[in-house]
């Protein structure tokens, strides 16, 4: 548009030289030229709807009870793993928040385990495929009418790329603008939205489709490194399909508006950019380290996201209140324990935030102030799916949605963590009520939850540093 302007003003310029009619062109002009910037700086963004998710629920031969995934662990021991690692993994599972029926991949269940590159590419193909037929066959949408498509996975990179395999399962159009997020950890599902949200400002009449997932098969840690055990011993198989769209007639078919994304990222930081880190221990053995400032990391994300986030979305009255006692706080050195948080139940109706372990959440929850059914869901997912990395916020969602909770008007924070350190915040607004469905993940056994995890010792076997 500014290019515009300057053209219409060389064009005027030209015209004024040639005419010699200087009174009569420059009102005109001046006019044009106002237009042109009320325009360019005031004009709305465009809305972005999310039409429909999908979940991809794995096969039941694939369910991974504890006891299952200590016996095949047992079975390395001779060449892997060492007792006291395997008494330590035991613990970190007994005090998860998983429970029995979540979902293994399928190299790694086998007797012995077969981690090549040919079974997490089959692997990927399973869930990515499985996701995306659902999402097709609920919405309707043809593929020639998807113009972007985003795909993140963390740890595993192939090369044609997971976006590519995409494109050639389901024959997309030759100019599809594609992205493939890598190395971004479990936030990576949020941040994809928020590169979608901005696409969709550029494209319009645009649909989207965004694929979140992890791929554990070729990156499983077999080594008696604590830090490294942490992870691979709640990451389990899940991804999900997500369809947006900016195309205005959408709407009343659609399940969501988008209202904010909000992304935080401290890898300035040193402390926080090594809490999640890929190495080699002093074997050579690849993992992923998570280290004692994971907690610390986690808390100083939060803060700075919500501080941005928070203007966006709280009442005025309690902005006010916040923004009062904030000041005195820091300006007359009351003490820290006096400071008031915001009151972020009185702006949302549920909460999806994606933490790997039980203790995590209920720290969370302490520091925000959801009561234990804003906190169902993610509790339940955690539970029931294990820890499926990006896509588990979308597990959270249609727990939610297969509960039949979600109300027209209803306001939704979906909130994720990930290495480097990254914290997102995307929050949606329920167009119309969704109603319990037959292609949900949850939809067969809904009415089993929620479970009571009362009994699990809150006690975590592995320290880390508190804020």
């Amino acid at each position: 548009m500014i290019s515009i302007i300057f053209r219409w003003i060389d064009l005027s310029a030209t015209f004024i030289d040639q005419s010699n009619k200087l009174v009569l062109v420059i009102p005109p002009l001046c006019l044009v030229i106002l237009i042109l910037i009320v325009y360019v700086f005031f004009k709305k963004p465009l809305q972005v709807f999310l039409v429909d998710i999908a979940c991809y629920k794995p096969p039941s031969s694939l369910k991974c009870s504890k006891e299952r995934f200590m016996n095949q662990m047992r079975s390395f021991v001779d060449s892997h793993f060492d007792e006291e690692t395997l008494e330590f993994m035991e613990k970190l599972l007994a005090r998860s928040g998983l429970g029995d029926s979540t979902y293994g991949p399928p190299a790694l269940l086998r007797d012995p385990p077969e981690p090549c590159l040919e079974a997490a590419r089959s692997e990927a193909e399973m869930v990515m495929f499985g996701a995306i037929d659902e999402l097709l066959a609920k919405t309707k949408i043809k593929c020639d009418q998807i113009g972007i498509l985003v795909v993140n996975c963390c740890i595993f990179n192939v090369a044609p790329s997971l976006s590519s395999m995409i494109v050639n399962r389901y024959k997309f159009r030759d100019n599809i603008l594609s992205y493939n997020l890598t190395g971004m950890g479990c936030g990576a599902g949020l941040r994809a939205i928020g590169l979608a949200r901005q696409l969709l400002q550029v494209h319009r009449h645009t649909y989207i489709l965004v694929v979140s997932t992890e791929n554990m098969t070729q990156n499983f840690y077999f080594g008696n490194d604590r830090p490294k055990n942490l992870v691979c011993s709640s990451f389990r198989v899940g991804g999900a399909a997500i369809l947006l769209s900016n195309v205005a007639s959408d709407r009343g078919s659609s399940k969501y508006e988008l209202l904010h994304t909000v992304q935080t990222h401290m890898a300035s930081c040193d402390s926080s950019y090594n809490c999640i880190f890929q190495e080699e221990d002093d074997k050579g053995n690849l993992g992923i380290s998570v280290t004692k400032d994971l907690v610390i990391s986690a808390d100083n994300a939060i803060q700075s996201n919500i501080k941005r986030l928070a203007p966006l979305v709280l009442p005025l009255s309690e902005q006010i209140f916040y923004a009062i006692n904030t000041f005195l706080v820091k300006h007359l050195h009351l003490a820290n324990s006096m400071a008031c948080k915001p009151k972020f139940t009185r702006a949302f109706d549920h909460f999806f935030p994606h933490l790997g372990a039980k203790f995590l959440l209920d720290e969370l929850q302490k520091k925000m102030g959801f009561s234990d059914e804003q906190m169902e869901a993610a509790r339940m997912t955690l539970h029931r799916y294990g820890n499926t990395s990006s896509s588990t916020v979308w597990y959270e969602m249609a727990y939610a949605e297969a509960k039949g909770r979600i109300k027209k008007g209803h306001i939704l924070w979906q909130l994720s963590f990930g290495s480097g350190f990254k914290c997102s915040s995307v929050v949606w607004k329920a167009i119309k009520n969704v109603d319990r469905e037959k292609m949900n993940p949850w939809s067969d056994e809904i009415d089993e939850f929620p479970v009571d995890l009362s009994n699990i010792n809150s006690s975590y076997p592995y320290k880390f540093e508190r804020s």
